[in-house]
Parts: C-alpha cells; sequence; structure tokens
C-alpha cells in the first residue's frame, strides 16, 4: 500500500504491506532510525513520536492508519541549521540521559507534555512521562530537563 503523510515537514510517500507498523515505516522506510524500537509492545516509550500534535507510540499503530497525517520524530525537532530545540538542548544541558536509547521517545514525550501542560509541577511531570521507561537515570535528571524545557519552550 502506498501511504502518504508528512513527516519532519516533507511531504513522504512509503510503500509498505499494510501490517507495516509506523515505527517500521520510519525506521527502515525512510530512515529515521532516532525512533527506536524498545518492547514492541508500547510499553517503554522509545518509540514515541508527535502525529498531528499528539505523542503517540508508534510501535503499536499501522502505518496505513497515519495517512494524510502530521508526524514529527526526534529528527525533526532542531533546527535546519542544527539549533537545538528547547527540550533537547535541556536534555543536553540538564545530563538528562546516560545510554541514550530511550531519549529521543521521552524528549517527544516531554514536547507534547509542555504543550498540553505548560505548567505542569514536577509531580505531574513525573506522572505524565509514567508510559516512557529508563533503565539509566533513575529519572532525576530526566525531571530536571523537561522542567527547564517546560521554561524555555514558555519563553521564561
Amino acid at each position: 500500500m502506498q501511504v502518504r503523510f508528512t513527516v519532519n515537514g516533507q511531504a513522504q510517500t512509503v510503500d509498505v504491506p499494510p501490517n507495516t507498523l509506523l515505527v517500521h515505516a520510519l525506521r527502515e522506510h525512510l530512515q529515521l532510525t532516532g525512533t527506536h524500537v524498545g518492547c514492541d509492545t508500547a510499553q517503554c516509550g522509545a518509540c514515541t513520536v508527535v502525529v498531528n500534535g499528539r505523542a503517540i507510540k508508534a510501535c503499536n499503530t499501522l502505518a496505513v492508519q497515519h495517512e494524510g497525517a502530521e508526524i514529527t520524530t526526534i529528527e525533526g525537532l532542531a533546527q535546519p541549521d542544527g539549533t537545538l530545540h528547547p527540550m533537547q538542548a535541556a536534555f543536553k544541558e540538564c545530563h538528562g540521559l546516560q545510554c541514550g536509547f530511550c531519549t529521543p521517545g521521552m524528549v517527544m514525550s516531554a514536547v507534547d507534555l509542555c504543550r498540553q501542560h505548560p505548567q505542569a509541577s514536577e509531580a505531574q511531570i513525573r506522572e505524565l512521562l509514567e508510559g516512557n521507561l529508563c533503565r539509566c537515570t533513575g529519572y532525576q535528571n530526566i525531571v530536571k530537563a523537561v522542567q527547564q524545557g517546560q521554561a524555555a519552550m514558555a519563553g521564561k
């Protein structure tokens, strides 16, 4: 099947079998490998992307379900000149990562979280990131990064 969507601001068409997961269409057909495959069961959040303004887990949704959608992956957050998105910069500055495997999904979830809850408290951030698992950090620096990214996104 041919599926058309806009990915990171560019119109894309992929030819995929109807049972192709969105994460595999992004990784294997568009070579956007920043979207990671972790658990394949929507438990870890490593595959999180933003579709039509909402964070979703790309490992449990079919590519064909997103015909005509606007999709943003981790590769689409930074500016064309390489300037990091405020959330990416915050994760870097706060060392909100260790091995980095969960980081793309965590950043994408955090961006959506801050758009929907621009004044989220620390407790709310922890609760709203519940669907993203990190095996390395203990989350403290991730929460700090989200708070700093939240402030930067709000222009504070």
